[in-house]
Parts: C-alpha cells; structure tokens; sequence
C-alpha cells in the first residue's frame, strides 16, 4: 500500500483547474509515508496507460467536488468495479455527500468534503489489512498543509487567462472552505450548514508562490465567496501582490458581498484584481426569493457600477432556467445584458443553464417547487421538473444545442448571444429585437480578462464530456 501506484486519485473535472481537493489529499498521504499517484481526466485521456495504473491500484479515490464530476466519476467507478474488484474504491467530496445513499452501493467507502485525514485513516487501515470503513464526518476546521500538486499534469494544460490578446498561465488557489449563506439551489449549504472557516494565510501563500515558481502569471481564488471574510482575503490579495506585483487575480464574490463591502473592491483591483464572477442568477425578485439568493434584482446594477468603477471586469453567472422564470424574466435578461454592454463578459453557457435539484438539496424541501418536481433521474443524479410554459422547456434545449455548437466552433460571445436573443423573442412571438446602443453609452469590449474554461459547477456534462468517458 505504501509504494507508488497502490494509491491513485482520479480527478474527472473541476471547472478547468487543478483538483485542489487531490493536492490537498495527495499532501496529507505523503506526510503520513504513502506515495499517490494521480490522474486528472479532464486533462489527461483514459488511454491504456491510464486504465492500467487503475488495473493496477489497491486504493482509487476519486473525487467529486461538482456535479458534472460526479456524473463522469461513476463512469471511471464502475470501469475500477469491473476490471480491479480487490481495489478499494472511495468517492469523496461534497457531491458525495449529496448523494451517499446512490453511491454506497457503488463504492466501498463515501467521504464528504475536507475529508484529508478520513482518507490518510483509510490508507492505513487497508495497509494494514484491518477494517476499512471510516464513518463519515461533517467537514471543519482542521490542520492545514500545502497542497501537493507534484503529481498532477502541469499548469499549462489547465484554463488559462485570455487578455489582450494573449493567453497566460493560470494557477488556483481556495482562502476559505464552506459558505456561510444558505442558498437553495447551492450545493454547499447541505454540507457545510452555514459554515465556512478560513484557510490560513501562510498555507494559501505557500501554494500560490509554487504555482507562480511553475508558471503561473494569474491566480484565480476559488472560494465559493472569496468576501466571506473580507479582510482575510484582502490581507492575502495584497501580501500576494508585495511578493509577486505582476501577477493578477481574479475572484468569487455574492452581488450582496459587493455592495456591502463596495469600499474593498477598490482595494482588490490596486492589489491586483482583474474580474470578479458573481452568481447573479436572475433578474427576477420572485426568482431570487425562491432561490434565497439574498439579493434584489436592484442590486444587480449598483454591483455592476461597484466593480467598473474600480476598473474590473464582472463577470455575472445565472440560472436561466427555472420553474419560476417567465418567458419574459428570461427576454428582460437578454435586454439587461445588452443594454449593460455584457455581452462579452456573459459566458454564453450561462444563459443555457436549467436549475439542477440534486439529492440532498434544500430546494427538495422549498413548497413553491412541488407543484413542477417530478421524479428523480438516477443517471442524470437530478430530481426532473417540468416548466409551467413548455415554450421555457423548448427555449432551453434550443438555447443549450446553440451554446454547445457554437463552442466548438469558437464563436466569439457576443455572436452568440445575438442568437440566443433572437431565439427568445421568435419564442415569445416578437420580431427579432436589433441591436440597441446600450442605456449606459458603453460598447462591449472586445476581450475582456477572462479565464478559458467558461462551464459551470452546476451544468450538466456536455456531450463531449461524456464520450470522453
């Protein structure tokens, strides 16, 4: 057990990154004298090589932070089942919390998230022939290492930043685990329960400065809401900034965050910010209250004026499709992002995105969705529910085959949303609605800073993902 190749981590997808939960794990083994091995799907093909260091493995864990990586991750799970049955199989992170009732029966062991020490607990056992269960735990506050990303494929291959017309190395790194807000749709609160605790500063430097020593030009912090503690993040932006002044940043944060904490977000782009993503999903009140999202749609704008008038970019992400969305919430949405100039800074896939209910979600206990859910789709590891206004259903796969065309084909965002526009009017019975200047006199810019990887925690996997599997 303690060779190498007896432990292999199996990554599928974390939204064009290195798997920090695979590092952080990999760094924990090591300590206690293990040597894991790592293979990351996303950017590594399951050739034969790859298939025969699974063949080969005694422990495979395999991580699942995010839907789409739990869905491929079964995949990879049965393939381990069928063609290494003495292996010990784990499947760990927050989605395998969601959705420990599925997978015990499809794995040995089911850990949630924060699960280091559980999975060094397990490698001993099974090294030293004993029990090889370890009971699940709420994830918290522990002791924190640098994580190990030596193992895994090298930052070139992952998401890279775009601007002005040139591509740079990107390196991630997380300041803060959980979240403190209870959003209905998230899948966080089910976990963490309102909990969040921060990762500390010497740990979240150490990693950053390896991966600036590997390459990296831009750090991406992947907090779920990097302003969960705002001074936390803002000590860490500017010590990262005084040791590396020519490496960028780039950030998470709530619309709620950004207008209450509008006087940090000046400071953030002195220290180096480029863009901030923010989980605006909708331009409805009806829609956030269902969704607890604790904002308004009037803070949308004010967020916006916040972060261009310290000089970033917002890049805002949505849930276009919901049971509560109208037909015309989703043509207001389109004309927001117009009228806003957003149409280069809204990943088209945004506006394709229809609300996932997963096992274990707080949405499954919200009243106003019962009269839409239907039953739960075993391969699709989400509870179906049907739109009241079948145009929505319509316009959603319509919207979802034009977004996932015209990424393959490179089309430039703003082409793509002139189409996706059209197709909302033609399916509200509206002549196609021309381009407009836009209410704040401002143009789309041409290419705004931007991380590659445009798809999303909480969409679907393409159908490019799953061939690959």
């Amino acid at each position: 057990m303690r060779g190498p190749g007896d432990v292999v981590f199996v990554s599928c997808y974390e939204p064009g990154h290195q798997p920090q939960g695979v590092a952080s794990a990999i760094a924990f083994l090591r300590r206690a004298g293990f040597q894991p091995t790592a293979l990351d799907l996303a950017v590594e093909p399951l050739d034969d090589a790859a298939r025969a260091r699974l063949a080969a493995a005694r422990f495979v864990a395999i991580s699942v932070p995010m839907h789409t990586a739990l869905v491929l991750g079964r995949r990879v799970a049965a393939h381990v089942r069928r063609e290494n049955p003495r292996a010990h199989l784990c499947i760990f992170g927050m989605y395998a919390t969601l959705n420990r009732a599925l997978l015990a029966g499809e794995a040995d062991s089911v850990l949630g998230p924060d699960c280091e020490l559980q999975l060094v607990d397990l490698a001993e056992s099974l090294a030293a022939g004993t029990a090889t269960s370890v009971a699940p735990r709420l994830p918290g506050r522990q002791a924190a290492l640098v994580p190990d990303r030596s193992a895994l494929p090298a930052l070139g291959k992952y998401a890279r930043l775009a601007i002005a017309g040139e591509q740079r190395t990107a390196g991630h790194v997380e300041t803060t685990r959980g979240c403190k807000h209870l959003c209905r749709h998230c899948p966080i609160p089910p976990v963490y329960e309102g909990r969040f605790y921060a990762v500390p500063a010497d740990i979240v430097l150490a990693d950053a400065r390896a991966q600036i020593a590997a390459g990296a030009r831009h750090i991406d912090f992947g907090d779920p809401d990097f302003l969960n503690g705002p001074q936390h993040a803002l000590r860490i932006a500017q010590a990262l900034h005084a040791e590396h002044p020519a490496v960028t940043f780039s950030f998470t944060a709530k619309v709620e965050h950004i207008v209450a904490q509008c006087a940090l977000i000046p400071e953030l782009a002195a220290a180096g910010a480029l863009f901030v993503v923010s989980a605006v999903e909708s331009l409805s009140d009806r829609v956030l209250g269902a969704l607890a999202k604790g904002h308004s749609a009037a803070d949308v704008p004010r967020a916006l004026e916040i972060v261009r008038a310290a000089g970033l970019s917002l890049r805002p992400t949505f849930v276009a499709f919901t049971p509560w969305t109208t037909l015309d919430d989703y043509l207001n949405l389109c004309r927001f992002i117009r009228a806003h100039a957003l149409e280069e800074e809204v990943d088209p896939v945004q506006l394709s995105l229809r609300l996932l209910v997963p096992p274990g979600s707080a949405l499954l206990s919200a009243p106003d969705i019962a009269p839409f859910l239907g039953p739960l789709d075993a391969e699709a590891l989400s509870y179906r529910w049907t739109h009241p206004d079948p145009r929505m259903d319509r316009l959603e796969a319509e919207v979802a085959a034009l977004v996932e065309a015209a990424a393959q084909d490179g089309a430039p965002p703003a082409a793509t949303f002139r189409q996706i526009h059209r197709l909302a009017a033609t399916a509200a019975g509206l002549p196609d609605e021309a381009p407009a200047q836009n209410r704040i006199g401002l143009r789309p810019r041409s290419e705004p800073p931007h991380l590659t990887e445009s798809w999303f925690c909480c969409a679907q996997p393409t159908r490019r993902q799953l061939d690959a599997f």
